[in-house]
């Protein structure tokens, strides 16, 4: 099982960018972790094959997670960012009993 994740880049605050992940399998929840220097992996969002998502209160309303239409897909849309959101985003699976994580994207975001 392989995740590609990409997307990452350097963005002014209240820019956007768009992370996209591609998993070499369908899984029915795909997610969205990010790492800031010296702080510990945090979850950001979830999207369901369903396309049902859930987000961590400091990006609800910024951000967006869905599906694409193959469901191997996840992006992650992130409006409005703020220089906090810089990190290492992460896309993550649990699949057949095993977690799974892709590569890492950078985003930085000045202020």
């Amino acid at each position: 099982v392989q995740l590609q994740a990409s997307g990452g880049g350097l963005v002014q605050a209240g820019g956007s960018l768009r992370l996209s992940c591609v998993a070499s399998v369908t899984a029915f929840n795909m997610d969205w972790y990010r790492q800031a220097p010296g702080s510990q992996r945090e979850w950001v969002a979830s999207s369901t094959t369903e396309n049902q998502s859930n987000y961590t209160d400091s990006v609800k309303g910024r951000f967006v997670a869905f599906r694409g239409v193959a469901m191997n897909t996840v992006y992650l849309q992130m409006n409005s960012l703020k220089p906090e959101d810089s990190a290492v985003y992460y896309c993550h699976i649990h699949y057949s009993v095993r977690d799974y994580w892709g590569q890492g994207t950078l985003v930085t975001v000045s202020s």
